[in-house]
Protein backbone atom coordinates (compact mmCIF):
# COMPACT_ATOMS: atom_id res chain seq x y z
CA UNK A 1 0.00 0.00 0.00
CA UNK A 2 1.50 3.61 -0.94
CA UNK A 3 1.20 6.58 0.99
CA UNK A 4 -0.85 9.78 -0.13
CA UNK A 5 1.83 11.87 -2.36
CA UNK A 6 2.80 15.44 -1.21
CA UNK A 7 3.65 18.25 -3.71
CA UNK A 8 7.43 19.25 -3.99
CA UNK A 9 8.71 16.90 -1.66
CA UNK A 10 12.46 15.97 -1.38
CA UNK A 11 14.13 12.52 -2.42
CA UNK A 12 15.91 11.33 1.27
CA UNK A 13 16.72 7.93 1.39
CA UNK A 14 18.76 6.81 4.03
CA UNK A 15 18.50 3.40 4.24
CA UNK A 16 18.95 1.14 0.93
CA UNK A 17 16.49 -1.81 1.71
CA UNK A 18 13.58 0.66 1.65
CA UNK A 19 11.54 1.63 -1.08
CA UNK A 20 11.09 5.26 -1.17
CA UNK A 21 9.11 7.37 -3.63
CA UNK A 22 9.95 10.99 -4.95
CA UNK A 23 8.39 12.52 -2.34
CA UNK A 24 10.51 11.07 0.57
CA UNK A 25 7.90 8.39 1.50
CA UNK A 26 8.49 4.69 2.60
CA UNK A 27 5.60 2.72 0.96
CA UNK A 28 4.03 0.11 3.30
CA UNK A 29 5.51 -2.65 1.34
CA UNK A 30 5.94 -6.10 3.52
CA UNK A 31 7.59 -9.08 1.98
CA UNK A 32 6.31 -12.47 2.97
CA UNK A 33 7.97 -14.24 5.61
CA UNK A 34 10.15 -17.52 4.52
CA UNK A 35 7.20 -20.28 6.51
CA UNK A 36 4.50 -18.61 4.76
CA UNK A 37 6.16 -18.58 1.04
CA UNK A 38 7.33 -22.50 2.14
CA UNK A 39 3.51 -22.64 2.51
CA UNK A 40 2.44 -21.12 -0.10
CA UNK A 41 5.06 -23.07 -2.64
CA UNK A 42 4.09 -26.64 -0.75
CA UNK A 43 0.24 -25.86 -1.82
CA UNK A 44 1.30 -24.62 -5.46
CA UNK A 45 4.09 -28.02 -5.85
CA UNK A 46 1.16 -30.03 -4.77
CA UNK A 47 -1.06 -28.84 -7.16
CA UNK A 48 0.78 -28.88 -10.50
CA UNK A 49 2.64 -31.89 -9.64
CA UNK A 50 -0.52 -33.52 -8.57
CA UNK A 51 -2.08 -32.33 -12.07
CA UNK A 52 1.11 -33.96 -14.12
CA UNK A 53 -0.22 -37.39 -12.42
CA UNK A 54 -3.20 -37.07 -13.40
CA UNK A 55 -2.40 -36.22 -16.66
CA UNK A 56 0.10 -39.12 -17.34
CA UNK A 57 -2.93 -41.48 -15.62
CA UNK A 58 -4.63 -40.14 -18.13
CA UNK A 59 -2.23 -41.02 -21.01
CA UNK A 60 -1.57 -44.47 -19.69
CA UNK A 61 -5.57 -45.08 -19.90
CA UNK A 62 -5.57 -44.22 -23.49
CA UNK A 63 -2.19 -46.02 -24.63
CA UNK A 64 -3.94 -49.24 -22.96
CA UNK A 65 -7.04 -48.92 -25.56
CA UNK A 66 -4.99 -47.58 -28.42
CA UNK A 67 -1.95 -48.70 -30.35
CA UNK A 68 0.49 -45.53 -29.64
CA UNK A 69 4.16 -45.64 -30.65
CA UNK A 70 6.52 -45.03 -27.52
CA UNK A 71 8.10 -42.44 -29.05
CA UNK A 72 5.20 -40.60 -29.40
CA UNK A 73 3.85 -41.41 -25.89
CA UNK A 74 7.37 -40.32 -24.35
CA UNK A 75 7.53 -37.29 -26.32
CA UNK A 76 3.96 -36.52 -25.12
CA UNK A 77 5.17 -37.05 -21.79
CA UNK A 78 7.70 -34.80 -21.68
CA UNK A 79 5.34 -31.78 -23.41
CA UNK A 80 2.54 -32.57 -20.49
CA UNK A 81 5.88 -31.92 -17.90
CA UNK A 82 6.42 -28.44 -19.65
CA UNK A 83 3.00 -27.30 -20.22
CA UNK A 84 1.92 -28.61 -16.05
CA UNK A 85 5.26 -27.61 -14.69
CA UNK A 86 6.00 -24.19 -16.44
CA UNK A 87 3.29 -23.55 -18.38
CA UNK A 88 0.83 -23.39 -15.99
CA UNK A 89 2.41 -21.70 -13.36
CA UNK A 90 3.29 -18.47 -16.23
CA UNK A 91 0.09 -18.34 -17.12
CA UNK A 92 -1.64 -18.76 -13.81
CA UNK A 93 0.56 -16.06 -12.24
CA UNK A 94 0.73 -13.70 -15.17
CA UNK A 95 -2.91 -13.70 -15.25
CA UNK A 96 -3.46 -13.61 -11.77
CA UNK A 97 -1.15 -10.70 -11.52
CA UNK A 98 0.75 -12.34 -8.98
CA UNK A 99 -1.14 -14.85 -7.77
CA UNK A 100 -1.46 -18.59 -7.87
CA UNK A 101 -3.58 -20.84 -5.64
CA UNK A 102 -0.61 -21.12 -2.79
CA UNK A 103 -0.27 -17.33 -2.84
CA UNK A 104 -3.87 -16.89 -2.21
CA UNK A 105 -3.47 -19.33 0.31
CA UNK A 106 -1.37 -17.53 2.65
CA UNK A 107 -2.15 -14.14 0.99
CA UNK A 108 0.65 -13.01 -0.93
CA UNK A 109 1.54 -11.54 -4.25
CA UNK A 110 4.21 -12.08 -6.52
CA UNK A 111 5.41 -7.95 -7.36
CA UNK A 112 8.47 -6.62 -8.74
CA UNK A 113 11.41 -4.96 -6.59
CA UNK A 114 9.71 -1.86 -7.12
CA UNK A 115 6.42 -3.01 -6.17
CA UNK A 116 4.71 -3.11 -9.87
CA UNK A 117 3.03 -5.98 -11.00
CA UNK A 118 4.93 -9.18 -12.60
CA UNK A 119 5.26 -8.93 -16.62
CA UNK A 120 5.51 -12.43 -18.85
CA UNK A 121 9.32 -12.70 -18.78
CA UNK A 122 9.02 -12.34 -14.50
CA UNK A 123 6.54 -15.15 -14.45
CA UNK A 124 8.16 -17.64 -16.84
CA UNK A 125 11.94 -16.80 -15.50
CA UNK A 126 10.14 -17.65 -11.89
CA UNK A 127 8.76 -21.22 -14.03
CA UNK A 128 12.02 -22.81 -15.33
CA UNK A 129 13.82 -21.97 -12.56
CA UNK A 130 11.16 -23.66 -10.11
CA UNK A 131 11.81 -26.74 -12.51
CA UNK A 132 15.45 -26.89 -10.60
CA UNK A 133 14.37 -25.50 -7.15
CA UNK A 134 11.51 -27.13 -6.21
CA UNK A 135 10.42 -30.44 -8.41
CA UNK A 136 13.98 -31.50 -9.21
CA UNK A 137 15.29 -31.14 -5.63
CA UNK A 138 11.90 -31.35 -3.65
CA UNK A 139 12.24 -27.48 -2.93
CA UNK A 140 15.68 -27.93 -1.12
CA UNK A 141 17.64 -25.70 -3.04
CA UNK A 142 14.53 -23.03 -2.97
CA UNK A 143 14.48 -23.28 0.82
CA UNK A 144 18.38 -22.65 0.80
CA UNK A 145 18.64 -19.62 -1.07
CA UNK A 146 15.46 -18.54 1.09
CA UNK A 147 17.38 -18.61 3.86
CA UNK A 148 19.86 -17.01 3.09
CA UNK A 149 18.60 -14.41 0.19
CA UNK A 150 17.03 -11.20 1.53
CA UNK A 151 13.08 -10.60 1.54
CA UNK A 152 12.99 -14.59 1.63
CA UNK A 153 13.59 -14.86 -2.16
CA UNK A 154 14.41 -18.04 -4.21
CA UNK A 155 16.33 -18.25 -7.20
CA UNK A 156 13.93 -17.33 -9.90
CA UNK A 157 13.26 -14.12 -7.56
CA UNK A 158 16.90 -13.06 -7.60
CA UNK A 159 17.01 -13.27 -11.47
CA UNK A 160 13.49 -11.73 -12.19
CA UNK A 161 13.90 -9.44 -9.90
CA UNK A 162 10.77 -10.22 -8.01
CA UNK A 163 9.83 -10.92 -4.16
CA UNK A 164 6.85 -11.99 -2.35
CA UNK A 165 4.87 -9.54 -1.04
CA UNK A 166 2.56 -10.29 1.98
CA UNK A 167 -0.95 -8.19 1.46
CA UNK A 168 -2.59 -10.00 3.85
CA UNK A 169 -2.43 -7.15 7.12
CA UNK A 170 -4.31 -6.13 9.68
CA UNK A 171 -6.39 -2.61 9.13
CA UNK A 172 -4.98 -0.23 11.28
CA UNK A 173 -7.20 2.97 12.51
CA UNK A 174 -6.01 6.00 12.27
CA UNK A 175 -5.83 8.54 15.35
CA UNK A 176 -7.87 11.69 15.85
CA UNK A 177 -5.75 14.57 17.02
CA UNK A 178 -8.13 16.97 18.91
CA UNK A 179 -7.16 20.90 18.64
CA UNK A 180 -4.07 21.58 20.33
CA UNK A 181 -3.76 23.05 23.89
CA UNK A 182 -2.53 26.29 22.90
CA UNK A 183 -5.58 27.05 20.40
CA UNK A 184 -8.27 26.05 22.66
CA UNK A 185 -9.40 29.32 22.67
CA UNK A 186 -8.51 30.47 19.30
CA UNK A 187 -10.89 27.52 18.03
CA UNK A 188 -14.07 28.81 19.47
CA UNK A 189 -14.26 31.39 17.09
CA UNK A 190 -12.07 30.82 14.03
CA UNK A 191 -13.89 30.95 11.20
CA UNK A 192 -12.49 28.07 8.90
CA UNK A 193 -15.56 27.56 6.61
CA UNK A 194 -14.25 29.37 3.28
CA UNK A 195 -11.46 26.65 3.22
CA UNK A 196 -11.72 24.43 -0.11
CA UNK A 197 -11.73 20.90 0.26
CA UNK A 198 -8.95 20.34 -2.29
CA UNK A 199 -6.84 22.20 0.19
CA UNK A 200 -8.29 21.01 3.32
CA UNK A 201 -7.57 17.00 1.82
CA UNK A 202 -3.58 18.10 1.48
CA UNK A 203 -3.28 19.33 4.77
CA UNK A 204 -4.68 16.38 6.00
CA UNK A 205 -2.16 14.11 4.19
CA UNK A 206 0.69 16.45 5.06
CA UNK A 207 -0.42 16.06 9.11
CA UNK A 208 -0.74 11.74 8.60
CA UNK A 209 2.64 11.90 7.08
CA UNK A 210 4.39 14.47 8.78
CA UNK A 211 6.63 11.95 10.71
CA UNK A 212 8.02 10.06 7.65
CA UNK A 213 9.59 13.25 6.25
CA UNK A 214 12.43 14.91 6.14
CA UNK A 215 13.19 18.11 8.93
CA UNK A 216 14.11 20.27 6.34
CA UNK A 217 11.01 19.00 4.01
CA UNK A 218 8.55 18.44 6.72
CA UNK A 219 9.56 22.12 7.59
CA UNK A 220 9.04 23.46 3.84
CA UNK A 221 5.98 21.95 3.25
CA UNK A 222 3.97 23.08 6.28
CA UNK A 223 5.05 26.54 5.34
CA UNK A 224 3.69 26.30 2.44
CA UNK A 225 0.52 24.95 3.13
CA UNK A 226 0.22 26.98 6.74
CA UNK A 227 0.73 30.06 4.02
CA UNK A 228 -2.06 28.69 1.77
CA UNK A 229 -4.51 28.08 4.31
CA UNK A 230 -4.04 31.60 6.09
CA UNK A 231 -5.91 33.02 2.95
CA UNK A 232 -9.06 31.24 4.28
CA UNK A 233 -8.77 31.33 8.32
CA UNK A 234 -9.53 34.23 10.65
CA UNK A 235 -8.26 35.65 12.54
CA UNK A 236 -4.63 34.45 12.41
CA UNK A 237 -2.81 32.49 15.50
CA UNK A 238 0.95 33.65 15.80
CA UNK A 239 2.10 30.12 16.03
CA UNK A 240 4.15 27.13 14.76
CA UNK A 241 3.03 26.64 10.87
CA UNK A 242 2.58 22.53 11.42
CA UNK A 243 0.96 23.46 14.78
CA UNK A 244 -1.79 25.89 12.90
CA UNK A 245 -2.47 23.38 10.06
CA UNK A 246 -3.13 20.71 13.00
CA UNK A 247 -5.68 23.27 14.51
CA UNK A 248 -7.18 24.41 11.30
CA UNK A 249 -7.77 20.62 10.55
CA UNK A 250 -9.14 19.80 13.77
CA UNK A 251 -11.73 22.53 14.29
CA UNK A 252 -12.86 21.86 10.45
CA UNK A 253 -13.54 18.27 11.29
CA UNK A 254 -14.94 18.68 14.20
CA UNK A 255 -17.62 21.84 12.96
CA UNK A 256 -18.27 19.37 9.97
CA UNK A 257 -19.22 16.53 12.38
CA UNK A 258 -21.49 18.31 14.01
CA UNK A 259 -23.10 19.91 11.23
CA UNK A 260 -23.33 16.24 9.37
CA UNK A 261 -24.87 14.92 13.13
CA UNK A 262 -27.43 18.04 12.93
CA UNK A 263 -28.58 17.13 9.58
CA UNK A 264 -29.24 13.35 10.14
CA UNK A 265 -31.15 14.32 13.32
CA UNK A 266 -33.21 16.36 11.97
CA UNK A 267 -34.12 14.17 8.33
CA UNK A 268 -34.71 11.89 11.44
CA UNK A 269 -37.11 13.91 13.03
CA UNK A 270 -38.98 14.65 10.13
CA UNK A 271 -38.97 11.01 8.83
CA UNK A 272 -42.14 10.12 9.81
CA UNK A 273 -43.89 12.70 7.99
CA UNK A 274 -41.76 12.61 5.13
CA UNK A 275 -42.54 8.77 4.85
CA UNK A 276 -45.79 9.16 6.03
CA UNK A 277 -49.17 8.13 3.82
CA UNK A 278 -52.06 10.68 3.16
CA UNK A 279 -54.66 10.44 5.80
CA UNK A 280 -56.93 7.39 5.06
CA UNK A 281 -54.96 6.68 2.49
CA UNK A 282 -55.04 2.09 2.59
CA UNK A 283 -51.69 0.88 2.91
CA UNK A 284 -51.53 -1.84 -0.21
Amino acid sequence: MSRPAMPDAELHDERTDELMTGEAVSLDLRPASFVLRAAGTIIDFLLYLGSYFLFMLALFQLVSFFAIDEAMVAAVSIAGLVVCLVVAPTAVELASHGRSLGKLAIGARIVRDDGGAIGFRHAFIRAMTGLLEIYFTLGGFAAIVGLIAPKSKRLGDLIAGTYSQNERLSRMSPPVYGVPAELTQWALTADVARMPDALARRISAFLAEASRFTPATRTRLSGQLAAEASAYVSPLPVVDPELFLAAVAAVRRDRELQALTLERQTLDRLAPTLGGLPHGFPNR
